[in-house]
């Protein structure tokens, strides 16, 4: 049928199948912003847009319904040269991060102050409620509409953005706002999809109904027979590499213990096939003309089953090691079951024993705890388990992989290009040097795009059949195929004497790794490696085994392990206090270290290798404990209006890490342009965090130029250096401290070759805002461009470009304190949370704005672990809740009444411009905060996520 419409005040008319839906009739028009993060659910808002000034989820909408309408989407509100004044607020609000419903929201915000000039904080969490934000936290939109506010009424804002940090300096420690948030918030071309050529192939995969099957046949024959089909893989004709998908540090502590397909499927979701097909529709049919003959073997799902006597075995196949092979392998191989279970392959010894399930194990400690606990005057011994959690990234795992000149180009949503450079190599054989992995923008990732779960078998397909190829997940594909949290049992025993001090720790960790061992060893670690060290206790020990089970597959996520430690570290250490009957406020201060503190803990806490023993350096632990408890009334009773409803406060201190010192490496390439600015090729991979804002104040900062002249490419296997990515909080610390080092020997070049133009002495030359070098003894100037003009003219020396390398084995600790004041109806179990503070020491944060909101999104999202989000299997390891709806994660509705991010100003000796890393600890305080808070207001414990109702009135015996 023939409609008419105006899309942002254009006339258009179309010829559409009346079925068809408003949002591809939009994409069609090349409104890119308009996207789909939940499959047509009409959950996350992605595909929101205005119809005659009502806004609408376009993937819910007939594009014939818009006939004779007035559509307005938010890549029609203003461009990269002219932002409105929503879109500027947003983005110096530090709103504008990973980024993916940013434009939507900019799109909600001006429907809302065009209609409502003077909106209230409820009109605007109203006109917010189907907008769903991950990564930055909803409290900052408040701000953003009031900055927009002042700017229609003065024409400039009254209200402070952020905190400013560091008066000697003019680009760090102060609000900017990100360099690409332009580009971000008006919806221009950023993401994988946003790069996928009209010709290319879509890509599907065929995933096992069972949790635990051999595969006896597949018969293609059918499916092949579709028109438009270009090829289909299965484990009968794929490469017999085996390899991993975490993307780690090469060797990695993970094992080999998988192929692109396997003879053996080990969880529901599992690959079986992929088809390559012309279009999705033909790819979609010929999937379901696939033919598969499983051979259905008995699964298991927890730890306990997993270790039990006579478990089924996840893994049964042949073992081996590159190094440190144990000396009764072959007679350990002779144990091995079928041959379709394949093979794990260690890169060194990780104490697995698949034989028995385990995928990887450490154990270790310092002191006698035994002892310890004989002398106590009082000791608590509790188990605490953690569910497993999906990500949940607004942008689904997805890439697009072509052939270019004879090279693989691979362009993908990643925080680890050069990782997805090495293992596309391994699975196509391919050298590195032809494989070129663009990193685009994330749309959210949160650890799960550090795993490679999509580039592999992606880029295999496109280098196999020569065609271009894009894959995106499904919504579901997302939960039951793709990486979650880990869930861990973690059982602690603390012992204390009666003047609070902490005699002895013991942690026992059980980690469900399920069917194959991305990250295996270091998550569970980083439970007590980024957890004991908080303590000043003589007596610490550890013991932690990794299971493979036939749950959804675990992985790296925002906090990495932490999470779980800290809540049964933190919620032990409250108990304890309450049975010596001690202040917890008091315990606290008196047990956690201190600058100066010897951390002989780590010795045996290494990702795979002896750890790096050393003191605590910049520590602003304390301070953040003493300000939040003055914040939150520490020791003042709350009393509610309703009988029912029992108030109580709970604190945690946490800590986290700046990168892997003596593993993580960096590099950056800074070049001065002949028009005097400067391009920074960055190794590194900005997931929406603001890395390449850091580096490129970096550079400001140290060449004394304005920001609109420095560019930063990052994440380009071909236009930079190897960095090992973005995890394990290292962006800010490794990155940044590689781009300081670049912009440091840059300086240095333009000194000496103006020293040569000028004809005066180095010493007496030093640099100046707009980006000039001038004389100390003369009072001479040459700018930037005249500096490289003239390098550059054919008779002089050249371009100045200056290559950063940065390695470390500095330990730079962010620490921090999480406070919750709780609701709790004890007639219903129902718990709200009324207040949640969270302080943390970032050392100098050099983007104060984006800083906050990465720990109001980081809090938030830890904030949902800890009351309702969780993955639900049922007895065949189907998840139950495989969409958002579902699922159910923290909406702006869910935000605590009174929510504060705090920054406690510390100066760091190691990292850039004083700088520690930021989001990722904020994950850790929110579960033992809450559950400390709901013991104080109903005199319940809690020990498991997610703290639900029902737990709380099972605990209160009234059910």
């Amino acid at each position: 049928m023939k409609i008419s419409c105006m899309i942002n005040g254009i006339n258009r008319s179309f010829d559409v199948d009346p079925l068809m839906k408003l949002r591809d009739l939009l994409q069609m028009n090349g409104n890119f912003a308009v996207r789909d993060s939940d499959d047509s659910e009409g959950f996350c808002g992605s595909d929101t847009v205005l119809v005659d000034g009502v806004p609408v989820f376009s993937n819910l909408m007939v594009a014939a319904e818009i006939d004779g309408s007035e559509i307005r989407t938010p890549d029609g509100l203003g461009d990269y040269n002219h932002l409105t004044v929503v879109q500027q607020a947003m983005i110096d609000a530090g709103l504008v991060q990973s980024a993916y419903n940013a434009p939507a929201a900019a799109l909600l915000l001006t429907w809302l102050l065009e209609n409502n000039p003077e909106p209230t904080k409820e009109e605007i969490k109203d006109a917010l409620s189907g907008i769903y934000i991950r990564d930055a936290g909803y409290e900052h939109y408040y701000l953003a509409v009031k900055l927009a506010q002042e700017k229609l009424k003065d024409g400039r804002y009254e209200t402070e953005i952020a905190p400013s940090f560091r008066p000697e300096y003019k680009f760090i420690g102060k609000s900017t706002g990100k360099i690409d948030g332009a580009q971000l918030v008006t919806g221009d071309r950023a993401y994988v999809e946003d790069y996928v050529s009209p010709d290319a192939c879509r890509m599907v995969v065929l995933r096992s109904p069972h949790a635990h099957a051999y595969i006896n046949s597949i018969d293609t024959s059918e499916a092949e027979k579709v028109p438009g089909v270009v090829k289909i893989i299965t484990a009968f004709n794929c490469p017999d590499i085996y390899y991993m998908q975490a993307g780690q540090g090469n060797p990695e502590p993970s094992p080999h213990d998988r192929r692109l397909f396997n003879m053996k499927v080990r969880h529901v979701g599992d690959r079986v096939a992929a088809v390559i097909a012309e279009t999705l529709e033909s790819a979609e049919k010929a999937k379901d003309l696939i033919k598969v003959d499983y051979e259905v073997l008995k699964p298991v799902f927890t730890v306990e089953e997993a270790m039990a006597d006579g478990a089924p075995l996840v893994h049964n196949g042949i073992v081996e090691y590159r190094a440190g092979a144990p000396e009764d392998l072959a007679e350990y191989n002779a144990l091995a079951g079928d041959p379709r279970e394949g093979k794990v392959i260690y890169q060194f010894p990780l104490h697995g024993d698949i034989r028995h399930n385990i995928a990887a194990g450490n154990a270790g400690g310092i002191g006698d705890v035994d002892k310890a606990f004989a002398e106590a005057d009082a000791i608590v011994e509790r188990t605490y388990q953690t569910s497993q959690v999906q990500h949940a990234p607004l942008e689904p795992h997805v890439c697009f992989a072509r052939m270019e000149g004879g090279r693989l180009a691979v362009y993908a949503s990643t925080q680890v290009s050069y990782h997805v450079r090495r293992i596309v190599g391994w699975v196509t054989g391919l050298p590195e040097n032809k494989i070129h992995v663009v990193k685009t923008r994330v749309g959210g990732g949160y650890g799960s795009k550090q795993d490679v779960l999509i580039e592999d078998l992606t880029a295999y397909a496109a280098y196999v059949t020569g065609r271009p190829v894009f894959c995106r997940n499904t919504r579901e594909e997302e939960f039951i195929a793709n990486s979650t949290r880990h869930p861990m049992r973690v059982h602690v025993k603390m012992s204390g004497k009666k003047d609070g001090t902490i005699t002895g720790i013991f942690m026992e960790v059980r980690a469900n790794t399920g069917p194959y061992g991305n990250h295996c060893l270091t998550v569970p670690m980083n439970s007590c490696s980024k957890t004991l060290p908080l303590f000043k206790c003589p007596n610490m020990k550890y013991d932690l085994k990794v299971c493979y089970t036939n749950t959804p597959p675990a992985g790296a996520y925002q906090g990495y392990g932490t999470p779980k430690g800290t809540f049964g570290l933190m919620m032990a250490m409250a108990e304890l206090a309450d049975k010596l009957g001690c202040d917890y406020k008091e315990m606290v201060l008196k047990n956690h270290v201190e600058t100066g503190y010897r951390l002989d803990i780590l010795k045996g806490l290494g990702e795979g290798r002896e750890g790096n023993v050393v003191p605590v350096g910049s520590c602003g632990l304390r301070e953040a404990i003493l300000k939040g408890c003055d914040m939150i009334q520490w020791g003042q009773r709350e009393v509610s209006d309703d009988p029912n409803v029992k108030i109580g406060k709970g604190f945690a201190m946490i800590m986290q890490g700046s990168g892997l010192p003596g593993l993580d490496h960096a590099e950056a390439i800074a070049k001065l342009e002949t028009d005097g600015s400067v391009i920074l090729n960055s190794g590194c991979a900005d997931i929406g965090t603001g890395l390449d804002t850091i580096c490129a104040k970096v550079v400001c900062e140290v060449l004394q130029m304005p920001l609109e002249r420095v560019t930063v490419l990052s994440g380009d296997t071909d236009a930079a250096a190897f960095d090992t990515g973005s995890y394990a909080s290292s962006g800010t610390f490794f990155s940044g401290n590689a781009a300081l080092v670049a912009a440091r020997k840059l300086k240095d070049l333009i000194l000496n070759e103006a020293a040569l133009q000028m004809e005066e002495d180095v010493s007496d030359l030093d640099v100046r805002e707009p980006g000039e070098v001038f004389s100390k003894k003369s009072g001479k100037s040459l700018s930037y461009y005249e500096i490289s003009h003239t390098a550059c003219s054919g008779s002089g020396r050249g371009m100045m470009v200056a290559h950063g390398t940065f390695v470390t084995k500095a330990s730079s600790v962010p620490y921090g304190a999480h406070f919750a004041q709780v609701a709790v109806n004890v007639r219903t179990g129902e718990v709200r949370v009324q207040k949640f503070y969270a302080l943390q020491d970032a050392g100098t944060p050099i983007n104060p704005e984006l800083a906050l909101c990465q720990m109001y999104g980081a809090a938030l999202k830890s904030i949902g672990h800890t009351l309702y989000e969780g993955m639900i299997l049922n007895e065949k390891g189907e998840c139950l809740n495989s969409n958002m709806t579902d699922y159910g994660v923290p909406m702006v509705t869910e935000q605590p009444d009174d929510f504060k991010a705090v920054l406690i100003d510390v100066n760091d000796d190691y990292g850039p411009f004083g700088a520690k890393s930021i989001s990722e600890i904020a994950c850790n305080g929110a579960a033992p905060a809450i559950g400390n808070a709901i013991h104080d207001a109903c005199g319940v414990w809690i020990e498991s996520w997610p703290m639900t109702p029902e737990k709380i009135l099972k605990h209160l015996g009234k059910i």
